[in-house]
């Protein structure tokens, strides 16, 4: 891939910069009481907008947020966003009810120096997860220079991360992207050894291209949460009625044949937390076996599980982790996840955690401080850890 300009190294003054980030943020309530519950990606974007304002460019924000289908649909507004961007901008920012068109053009051309535009939903056009050209080319025409800082779409050939940017006669990233590949890069180029992959969640499927990619260069993978059913499961060990991805079992089987192969040690969970739901329909009474019995569910991983995990991580010189190891959102089981966070935010390791729920945990036991790179991502990370390429990124490279 060509070398990637950062928004530091484009002329910007007095220009009209099309930044695209990620604000894809959770939020709650109806109407005109909808909230933001986590505004993370809004705090992480803020360094590049305010780079572009301090050199007096006009700026005009865009991103998605839920899956409106290619319809206007109130509940997926980027009014909170706009809100919380003035806040925390302490400053104005216009919202935009319309993308492309003479209203936003007569926008962009009579807002002041110190106002902002937030483009409306992006994904309120169907165009825009089409990819379509005249879309691309609408667009273009709001601005003089592309800034994307939305790493968390940069998987989507979509038009505002791909199509745009093929068009525009200047492009380049922000500092968050920048923070992203300088990590992400590191896992699959240079990582120091060892090397160790945790991996966790319930959603086996979406992790195993990257965790088949990254056998490549880890030497040991610690598996809990979810996901350790399907290797468990592949390996003909009871599970019971645990979350378990019938699709998944197939893919852990070549996953444990590759980690032989490449001599990588897989850690799999030997104890377990488990409830019996037809007994305890609301989990309160957890047990710890060594066996998972046919009725019961696993929700956590047990503690010799957690003695051989925190015992794989405390040499570990880099740490990529995805995934928790169990229902972590109820206290009663969420000790595996708790004592991973602590072995690896304790490790002198080069430190880098994706995915919402990893993130929220670890933002939940207040270790944020100790990781180096907490990834926006999710999804988009364990594309780029694919070795696939990323549409989003790539195009910047023209």
């Amino acid at each position: 891939m060509k070398a990637i300009r950062n928004v530091t190294d484009l002329n910007i003054r007095g220009r009209k910069v099309f930044l695209r980030l990620d604000l894809n943020v959770p939020i709650s309530g109806e109407g005109t009481n909808r909230k933001i519950d986590d505004d993370t990606r809004i705090l992480e974007a803020l360094p590049t907008v305010r780079y572009c304002l301090e050199q007096g460019a006009k700026v005009i924000l865009c991103s998605h947020l839920g899956r409106p289908d290619g319809k206007r649909n109130p509940k997926y507004s980027l009014e909170p966003v706009a809100l919380r961007l003035a806040e925390l901008l302490e400053r104005d920012v216009l919202l935009s009810e319309d993308c492309v068109g003479e209203g936003v053009h007569q926008m962009i051309h009579h807002s002041k120096e110190h106002q902002v535009i937030l483009l409306e939903n992006i994904r309120f056009y169907p165009e825009e997860e089409a990819n379509d050209a005249a879309f691309s080319r609408a667009l273009s025409h709001l601005a003089d220079v592309y800034v994307t800082d939305a790493f968390g779409t940069a998987h989507r050939k979509h038009a505002s991360t791909h199509g745009l940017p093929s068009v525009m006669p200047e492009v380049g990233c922000g500092f968050l992207i920048e923070k992203e590949l300088k990590f992400l890069n590191r896992l699959i180029e240079s990582p120091a050894h060892p090397y160790i992959l945790v991996a966790g969640g319930s959603k086996v499927t979406d992790k195993l291209k990257a965790v088949e990619n990254l056998l490549n260069f880890v030497d040991r993978v610690v598996i809990g949460g979810a996901m350790a059913y399907a290797f468990l499961s592949a390996m003909k060990i009871p599970i019971g009625k645990s979350k378990c991805e019938a699709e998944g079992v197939a893919g852990a089987e070549m996953i444990l044949k590759k980690a032989l192969a490449h001599k990588v040690e897989v850690i799999l969970p030997v104890d377990h937390k488990v409830v019996f739901p037809a007994k305890d329909p609301e989990f309160a009474a957890p047990i710890i076996v060594d066996q998972i019995p046919d009725e019961a569910i696993a929700l956590d991983v047990g503690p010799k599980t957690i003695a051989k995990f925190e015992a794989a991580l405390a040499d570990a010189r880099t740490i990529f982790w995805n995934g928790p190891m169990g229902f972590f959102e109820k206290p009663a089981y969420s000790e595996g996840t708790l004592r991973v966070a602590r072995a690896i935010s304790e490790a002198k390791a080069v430190k880098v955690a994706g995915g919402g729920d990893t993130i929220s945990a670890i933002n939940g036991f207040e270790l944020n401080a100790r990781f180096d790179l907490l990834s926006t991502g999710g999804g988009a990370s364990l594309k780029y850890l694919e070795g696939r390429g990323m549409p989003g990124i790539e195009v910047l490279g023209k």
